[in-house]
């Protein structure tokens, strides 16, 4: 094909950093026509991008369609935002994902209509725009292909960072009678990557994806390290505080990271390495409701031998008073609270009351983004003093964190997914924060064959074709 290439997608994210995920792919077809296809649509945690929540960049009723990754609300907290906002089309997901979806929303919903009323700040969505957003679902089985339209279809490939979480592959197609022959566009999204889980097996990429001339979005929330440099700690940290009968908090995600962990707690008992003399508690609606979703067997990927989530000696804190009684009680014993960040839930209630008992110790568990609580707390050294919510907390507890149940690849395993491929055009670098993006990237172009890498975020979009990457943009030139 020569001349100009009519047949491109340009390429935006919506968001800079880890939170908020939202890429904006805009087709255009050499007969004129476009479709416009979000991949993901989250809500922003950062403090610092908390503002841009209230609004898009772009005009909703013209989305065509939105493709979901997975069921976190930093990918999919502003679908219903998106609805009330006008748009119309559908929005494509597995089907644990959709199952999920229902609980997620619901729960943000209610914790945005809390904050606004704090604020005394007009809602971003309502139980209504949830409904509505869900009424828009199409659920598309792993390796089933569906048409977006007559140009774009869609396949989900299993992934395993969570129960229905997927790598969306779009592949656009132009085909014209005569001498004219446009290449296909394949666009593969990792969105949030993990290779295995522990509640279910994932399978393999085919080959026949594996060969495609190909551009992948790739995730590298965690591109500064590799495997080889993450620290199993968690178990003899929690095992030695148990010997020395402190209390402990950990901070869990709602979602995933508070299976797992209840999981390896359960574990650990039935080694005999933890005593059922500790109790264990766990406190967070939202996570109970996914324990439940969990142990219900609704998601059917997980192994039935993995549904039974619950350690010996274990209870749900429910309601204040029974909160209070347990940050009163002084004996030794286990808590799961969300929000694994510690901004939200009852880790907000537990954290300043922890961190003043010099017999605990608050063990975080999971990726901690700049402006959140707990990353404010492990940024200060112990006997230092930090601000919470306008109060000075001097910080008493042994605090720590660990990686190593992340469910996101790590530097060598992202690189090992890249060089599977055998016709890489491009790849876009994503969901980050700048400094991991800029690590990775200079990987990628030392452990790849890839020529064309790009870091995602809201300064540029980028056109491609199936040739690969044609030019980068400014996004001062916005679309709409």
């Amino acid at each position: 094909m020569g001349g100009k290439r009519p047949f491109h997608n340009n390429l935006m994210s919506l968001h800079n950093e880890v939170t908020g995920s939202c890429l904006l792919n805009n087709f255009n077809f050499p007969n004129g026509s476009s479709t416009n296809v979000l991949v993901d649509c989250g809500i922003f945690q950062e403090e610092q991008y908390l503002g841009l929540n209230n609004s898009f960049t772009f005009k909703p009723e013209n989305i065509n369609a939105v493709v979901i990754t997975h069921a976190h609300v930093d990918h999919i907290g502003r679908l219903p935002l998106l609805v009330r906002k006008g748009f119309r089309g559908k929005i494509y997901t597995s089907p644990e994902t959709f199952s999920i979806m229902r609980v997620a929303l619901l729960d943000s919903s209610k914790l945005l209509r809390s904050r606004a009323k704090m604020l005394n700040e007009p809602f971003l969505y309502d139980d209504d725009d949830v409904e509505q957003a869900l009424s828009l679902v199409e659920v598309v089985p792993f390796e089933q292909s569906v048409m977006i339209d007559e140009n774009i279809k869609l396949t989900f490939f299993m992934n395993g960072h969570l129960p229905g979480a997927s790598m969306p592959l779009l592949q656009a197609k132009y085909h014209v009678r005569g001498d004219r022959h446009y290449e296909d566009i394949n666009m593969l999204f990792t969105g949030d990557y993990a290779s295995s889980n522990m509640f279910f097996d994932v399978s393999p990429l085919p080959k026949w994806v594996r060969q495609l001339p190909i551009s992948i979005i790739q995730e590298a929330t965690y591109g500064y390290m590799d495997s080889s440099e993450i620290n199993y700690v968690f178990e003899n940290n929690i095992l030695e505080a148990v010997k020395l009968g402190k209390e402990i908090l950990a901070p869990v995600l709602s979602l995933g990271r508070s299976q797992e962990i209840l999981m390896l707690l359960k574990k650990l008992q039935n080694e005999g390495k933890l005593d059922k003399n500790v109790p264990i508690y766990y406190d967070g609606k939202l996570g109970m409701n996914y324990n439940k979703l969990y142990s219900s067997g609704a998601l059917r990927l997980i192994k039935e031998d993995r549904r039974n989530l619950f350690p010996q000696n274990f209870a749900n804190v429910r309601g204040a008073e029974f909160r209070d009684k347990l940050i009163a009680d002084r004996s030794c014993k286990i808590i799961l609270t969300t929000s694994g960040m510690g901004s939200h839930g009852p880790a907000q209630v537990y954290l300043p009351a922890f961190l003043r008992k010099k017999n605990a110790l608050i063990h975080f568990t999971s990726y901690l983004a700049e402006g959140t609580l707990g990353r404010k707390i492990m940024d200060v050294k112990h006997d230092d003093v930090v601000d919470i919510a306008g109060r000075s907390v001097k910080i008493l507890a042994d605090v720590k964190n660990t990686s190593e149940f992340s469910k996101h690849a790590k530097r060598d395993e992202l690189i090992s997914f890249l060089n599977d491929f055998e016709n890489v055009k491009a790849v876009y670098i994503n969901h980050a924060e700048l400094s991991s993006k800029e690590i990775y990237a200079s990987h990628v172009l030392r452990k790849t064959n890839v020529k064309d890498v790009c870091l995602l975020g809201r300064d540029y979009l980028f056109r491609i074709d199936g040739y690969g990457l044609v030019k980068s943009f400014s996004t001062k030139f916005r679309y709409e």
